[in-house]
């Protein structure tokens, strides 16, 4: 998707310039399924529930418009402070019915939509700085990959889980969290329980 809006720099069009710094074009699947067949499928994270939140106070701070130069893409400078003042309220609402509260105990894979989002949100939740590591790695190696970002982050933290010999996918934890964040500004939480590495 994000290739639909590549083109040069304008000086008439500073939002284009900030959209080319940020972007960056990849692709990632997944399989999901239920039930997996012992011995045959391996479950790499289960998926417990999902929720979406459209952000008060954020109509028009993402967007994108369709035109004859293909996609442009318009993006507000408080899209990071809006995220980071409403993503406790996110986060309690999927973990609350859990019993968890301390957000340095899940793992986290949080779409990177750039170093602002990753930084205010760490500030705002007392994140160590360890929790959003893959998030930051994504997004330095790749860039802003829009919603591919956070199967990037999926699949770092399932190999480094592996090879540090850690007891799960999720880092050696149990619960974790992923977010997307997309025009809106909608935010997608999905609660992930990690599968023993066998």
């Amino acid at each position: 998707m994000t290739a639909m809006s590549f083109r040069g720099p304008s000086g008439t069009h500073m939002a284009t310039l900030v959209e080319q710094s940020l972007f960056a074009d990849g692709a990632a699947a997944v399989v999901v399924g239920s039930d997996a067949a012992a011995g045959v499928e391996r479950p790499l994270f289960q998926i417990i529930s999902i929720a979406q939140t459209l952000l008060p106070e954020s109509e028009g701070c993402i967007q994108g418009h369709l035109t004859d130069c293909g996609m442009m893409v318009e993006l507000e400078k408080d899209v990071p402070k809006l995220i980071s003042k409403y993503i406790g309220a996110s986060l309690s609402e999927a973990f609350d019915p859990l019993g968890i509260s301390d957000w340095n105990s899940i793992f986290w894979i949080v779409h990177p939509g750039g170093r602002a989002i990753l930084d205010d949100v760490e500030a705002e939740l007392a994140l160590r700085p360890e929790k959003l590591r893959k998030s930051r790695r994504v997004l330095s190696e790749y860039g802003n990959m829009s919603s591919a970002c956070v199967l990037f982050i999926m699949d770092e933290m399932r190999k480094s889980s592996a090879e540090e010999g850690l007891s799960s996918t999720g880092e050696g934890l149990d619960w974790g969290v992923m977010f997307g964040f997309g025009p809106g500004i909608t935010v997608e939480t999905v609660v992930l329980r990690s599968v023993a590495i066998s």
